[in-house]
């Protein structure tokens, strides 16, 4: 458990239950948060994260918007109401923390960034902080330093078995609000891991499958990637599959695995070394559980207190969903879709890696 800090923001919290109830746990734990307001569109579920939280339970967002004294607002209710609730809280003063994804068309991020522009206030995304996932700073340190010679190729594999969960009326369900299924839920996170580690991705060429489980949306994405510096990579996405999450990058000295084979076993770094021939490859870092779950959280917190900028940021939120946006029309057309073609204004607040 974090110590409390001497002034938590004050957050009022929408969406209290399934992923929002991890939030609500993340946001305490951090201990630079204080909950003092919820809405959830489900009373009962609403009235049980009032109590448990001794928060102020409000049954419109507007009506959580006007409760007095808030310093931030945090939202973790389904994607296709992100973007009016953004907007919503941006035009009312408010800081906002988002989860991924960002939103759910190219037109909603672009009316976000023109509002956060207009604003000026601080949008923290739901994704990892990779600057502060020990996993992921062992794997950008070892590119960087060589270790594993000129990266050829990288491989990554995203899926679980959710989409067997979907029910009718449900936003994961609809195409428009779901576009590329686990692509647009879970692949937007590998888009943004890979961008992490690799750079700005040009383009990106993809087929998808929705006759597995037969919802509106993807069942299967599998992509091809490319990115400025050259490299190319793959993504496979899945939605009705035992879960697994697994990266590979494969370079002339030597292939770093990434294994989150079962999320209560933990994620494994894994290097295999050149002429190591069939040897299996060595267990080089294992960590229990996800890595630094409250990174962003402490960015955020950073960017609204002190106004530094912050990773990950709406510019990084973005630009993952926009290379998702990019696999979708190029699943639709059969064509290879340029990242450039899903851009939004340039001044955007660029990420800090460091």
């Amino acid at each position: 458990m974090s110590p409390k800090t001497k002034n938590p923001l004050r957050t009022g919290h929408v969406g209290v239950s399934r992923y929002g109830s991890y939030r609500r746990q993340t946001l305490k734990q951090s201990g630079l948060f204080e909950i003092a307001a919820l809405h959830d569109w489900n009373s009962g579920h609403l009235a049980e994260a009032a109590a448990e939280d001794d928060a102020i339970a409000c049954h419109t967002f507007e009506d959580l918007l006007s409760i007095p004294r808030l310093d931030v607002i945090t939202i973790s209710s389904g994607a296709k109401y992100h973007a009016a609730q953004i907007i919503a809280a941006l035009r009312a003063g408010y800081p906002v923390f988002v989860e991924k994804p960002l939103c759910c068309t190219l037109e909603e991020v672009r009316e976000i960034v023109a509002v956060q522009q207009e604003t000026g206030l601080p949008i923290g995304l739901g994704h990892v902080d990779h600057s502060t996932n020990a996993i992921s700073r062992t794997i950008k340190n070892l590119i960087e330093h060589g270790e594993l010679g000129t990266i050829a190729a990288v491989e990554q594999t995203e899926a679980h078995s959710g989409g067997f969960l979907i029910q009718p009326g449900d936003w994961r369900g609809d195409a428009n609000s779901n576009p590329g299924g686990m692509l647009f839920q879970c692949g937007v996170h590998a888009f943004h891991e890979l961008m992490y580690h690799f750079g700005p991705i040009t383009d990106v060429t993809s087929t998808m499958r929705y006759d597995v489980h037969k919802t509106d949306t993807a069942d299967v994405a599998v992509c091809q990637v490319r990115f400025s510096s050259g490299l190319v990579s793959t993504l496979s996405a899945y939605h009705v599959t035992p879960y697994r999450h697994f990266l590979a990058i494969f370079g002339t000295k030597a292939a770093l695995y990434r294994d989150d084979r079962s999320y209560f076993e933990g994620t494994k770094l894994l290097r295999q070394d050149v002429g190591s021939g069939g040897h299996e490859p060595q267990i080089i870092q294992s960590l229990e559980g996800t890595s630094d779950e409250i990174g962003n959280l402490r960015a955020f917190y950073r960017a609204v207190t002190t106004g530094q900028m912050q990773y990950p940021s709406l510019f990084d939120g973005a630009r993952a969903l926009t290379a998702v946006f990019a696999a979708a029309e190029s699943a639709k057309t059969g064509q290879r879709a340029s990242v450039e073609n899903f851009a939004f204004p340039s001044n955007c607040i660029e990420p800090i890696l460091s």
